[in-house]
């Protein structure tokens, strides 16, 4: 009996790990941050190709 009772324990942590995995997962579910990093990006890009200005050549 002792020896069901150790095998018990990993079993009731895997399932509380899952049943924390997704409660933990349930607000990553939208996409609306990828947009607004992809813009980021963008901008980072069209910043970069357009070169120094003249204020930063006084530096």
């Amino acid at each position: 009996m002792g020896a069901l009772l150790w095998l018990l324990i990993p079993v009731l942590a895997v399932i509380a790990a899952t049943l924390y995995a997704g409660w933990a997962a349930r607000n990553n579910r939208k996409n609306v941050g990828d947009v607004e990093e992809l813009a980021g990006y963008a901008r980072f890009r069209e910043a970069m190709e357009r070169g120094p200005s003249k204020t930063d050549a006084a530096a």
